[in-house]
């Protein structure tokens, strides 16, 4: 009986191995035969790698419950300051600062400046100086009179320059505000024929006795630009004048004097006097 066993047992195994053999053979031949398949018809490949990338999307959707889209990394406008030469990351880091924007999106947007600047002959710092002043570097940002994006270019006005991008909304991508920001001044400096001219146009000022002081703002954050470039420390704020720094030191005075005594309390809240 028990030899009877044994062999039943034998031939299960036996079996067993001989089937599972043959299906990973099959399944071999097959993943053979379907790689042999894309190498010759590409078309069928596209297909697979899409089904397959749609298969997962909707494996991740089902366990976060969010859609992924695996192309939103490529359009964000980020680069990291540490990948960018010692110039052009001083000069991130510092805007990153003062206008309280993720260093990244700046980090982007300093070397498209660095890189369009140089061919349209105008100073990078002048073109992140400008997107300073005009936006704080809000991409979104939009005037009461229509100026649009970092650059405050007015789009109505240019809006066949934005035809290269694609049409009129694209003012408000980044890059390609900056690019046509940088053609607008290039175009405004060489109508006038100095910056400070320049600058007077592009805020559309060019028929008025003044710019309301915009040209001198604009270059006095170039130059800070220039210094933080070359590595030198320069202050985020601007420096505050005496009655604003008496100010201060008056209110920090209150405030530990408040800190360490009861100050304000009322007569019924102090404790009664011991007979």
């Amino acid at each position: 009986m028990s030899i009877g066993m044994r062999t039943f047992a034998t031939d299960v195994v036996q079996g067993f191995f001989a089937i599972t053999h043959n299906s990973l053979a099959l399944l071999g031949l097959a993943l053979f035969c379907g790689l042999m398949a894309m190498s010759v018809r590409p078309e069928l490949r596209t297909v697979a790698e899409s089904k397959l990338i749609s298969w997962l999307q909707e494996r991740q959707y089902d366990e976060l419950g969010l859609a992924s889209d695996s192309e939103a990394v490529d359009r964000a406008t980020a680069t990291d300051p540490r990948d960018l030469p010692k110039v052009q990351s001083n000069v991130a880091y510092w805007l990153s600062r003062k206008y309280r924007v993720a260093p990244e999106p700046l980090g982007a947007l300093v070397a498209e400046a660095y890189e369009a600047g140089p061919k349209a002959g105008i100073d990078p710092t002048l073109i992140l100086a400008i997107m300073a002043i005009e936006s704080s570097f809000n991409p979104f940002a939009q005037s009461p009179v229509g100026a649009q994006g970092l650059m405050q270019v007015m789009t109505k006005v240019h809006a066949s320059k934005y035809d290269a991008f694609g049409g009129k909304h694209a003012a408000f991508d980044p890059v390609a505000n900056l690019r046509v920001g940088v053609a607008v001044l290039q175009e405004c400096v060489q109508r006038a024929g100095s910056i400070e001219g320049g600058l007077k146009l592009y805020v559309g000022a060019g028929n008025l006795e003044s710019d309301s002081g915009y040209a001198n703002k604009v270059l006095a954050e170039q130059q800070r630009l220039q210094q933080v470039a070359k590595g030198l420390r320069v202050p985020t704020a601007p420096p505050a004048t005496a009655m604003e720094a008496a100010t201060a030191r008056i209110e920090s005075l209150l405030e530990k004097a408040q800190r360490l005594s009861p100050f304000g309390r009322d007569e019924e809240e102090k404790p009664p006097l011991k007979d």
